[in-house]
């Protein structure tokens, strides 16, 4: 009896370490068939072709390994070095994985080529990454499709991949090809006779619509930037310093699991937020300052984008209700126009609101009621996009976006509101996605109105 007892405690230590292990070597957040699902639809699309994807590699310093967005969103991978090949002639994809090596012992284990690979990733086989060279000899003649944009890590965007790939191409002590292009030219060199293609516009038109399991890390990012955004405006006051507010959010982003940052945090007091993308977070808060904190973090691959104002004291002078109070509401007037379908149509609706808005407002100040105006007039012309599209990167693929919003579309909108020869600059920034009847609004619950805002920065 002893004996049974003892044997089915061991049995259920293994299952719990096994479960454990699983979780540490494989995502739990997005299912295999999901990713299976993905590489079918590559598949799909490249024919008799074969897409190759190189994983990203090993860091040299201490920081925590993150995946290449592409080779995560076909894979849910995140082993160094790995490398991703999906045929689409033979309809099955191939995961090359690293052997096991003596890192693991110190920093935990990770997967290798064996079973438990596959069974953990659904991906058809497994191979020894060593045996990659010989694979890519059989692709000889073939048409191979290959990810030619440097790849993205941490908080990495396409548009700052773009303009650093720029400025190494222009910088005569530097000209560095990318990883990915290096990895084009061995790969194409080895399978003599292949034709290369791009492969990222296959991979970016995916992930412009997002599954319900996407949407849900959406929906917990923004959660979690909220929570941030929140603990900072209670830390607020004259004489604190922007990056002690950043500290705060930080501090919220790491207790709620988040992997990093989506971007560097915009904190910036008074005439600095005039910068839209000021992060020296070195000035001190002054009475009378409206404080711009743009702030979000990295979720299990996934960024949003929140961005909310609030006075340094905690309650809004009379020239601020003014100008936060015309903003809101021209700004909501956008909000509520959302919809699924042409960009255009949900534009000129919110354009004939903020007519109406601006037909009742009463203004004090006429450099405030000039900039309403001003902001009101940029959307009598002809629109079709509300904002930056987000996702596995905090300003998100959007390849050859037409201006049609489909279900599961994820963005953020982002007017400003500005008085340039003051260095006024009133901005929000809430993240939505497209529904099939209207939007979600994922940061409707963090605190917008002026009530709202001096009632949390009480407490």
């Amino acid at each position: 009896m002893k004996r049974l007892l003892f044997a089915s405690v061991v049995a259920a230590m293994v299952v719990t370490s096994v479960v454990r292990a699983d979780k540490k070597l494989f995502t739990d957040s997005i299912t295999p068939a999901e990713f299976a699902a993905r590489r079918a639809k590559v598949m799909a699309a490249i024919g008799d072709g074969v897409a190759v994807i190189s994983g990203a590699t090993e860091t040299s310093t201490y920081t925590k390994f993150r995946q290449g967005a592409q080779f995560y969103y076909l894979s849910g991978v995140e082993v160094p070095r790995a490398i991703l090949v999906i045929d689409g002639r033979a309809k099955s994809s191939t995961l090359f994985l690293p052997a096991h090596s003596a890192l693991e012992k110190g920093e935990g284990p990770l997967l290798g080529p064996d079973d438990e690979a596959k069974k953990l990733t659904g991906i058809d086989q497994i191979a020894d990454r060593a045996t990659f060279d010989a694979a890519v000899k059989a692709m000889s003649g073939r048409t191979l499709y290959m990810p030619l944009r440097e790849e993205s890590l941490g908080a990495g965007t396409t548009d700052r991949i773009k303009s650093h790939e720029t400025a190494t191409k222009a910088d005569p002590w530097d000209l560095r090809p990318t990883k990915e292009i290096v990895f084009k030219d061995k790969v194409a060199a080895a399978a003599g006779g292949a034709t290369v293609k791009d492969l990222d516009p296959i991979v970016d038109t995916l992930r412009m619509i997002k599954s319900p399991a996407e949407i849900a890390l959406l929906r917990e990012g923004t959660r979690i930037a909220g929570l941030g955004i929140e603990r900072a405006m209670k830390a607020a006051r004259p004489g604190v310093h922007e990056y002690e507010l950043e500290a705060e959010a930080d501090y919220m982003f790491k207790k709620n699991n988040a992997q990093g940052i989506a971007y560097f945090a915009l904190v910036a007091t008074g005439t600095n937020s005039f910068w839209s993308h000021y992060h020296q977070a070195q000035d001190t808060l002054k009475a009378g300052d409206l404080v711009l904190m743009d702030y979000a973090p990295d979720y299990k691959y996934y960024n949003t984008d929140v961005t909310r104002m609030f006075p340094a004291t905690g309650t809004f002078t009379v020239r601020q209700r003014e100008m936060y109070g015309i903003y809101l509401a021209l700004y909501k007037a956008i909000l509520s126009s959302i919809r699924p379908g042409p960009g255009t149509e949900g534009l000129a609706d919110a354009y004939k609101k903020m007519q109406a808005i601006m037909s009742t407002f009463t203004f004090a100040d006429a450099a405030v009621k000039a900039a309403a105006e001003r902001f009101v007039a940029g959307y009598a012309r002809p629109r079709n996009s509300y904002g930056h599209m987000i996702g596995m990167e905090v300003h998100d693929v959007s390849i050859n976006f037409d201006g049609n919003y489909k279900p599961g579309m994820a963005f953020t909108i982002e007017p400003a509101f500005t008085i340039p020869d003051e260095r006024v600059y009133i901005r929000l920034e809430d993240p939505v996605v497209i529904t099939a009847t209207g939007f979600e609004h994922l940061s409707k619950s963090l605190a917008m109105e002026i009530a709202d805002i001096e009632r949390l920065m009480k407490r």
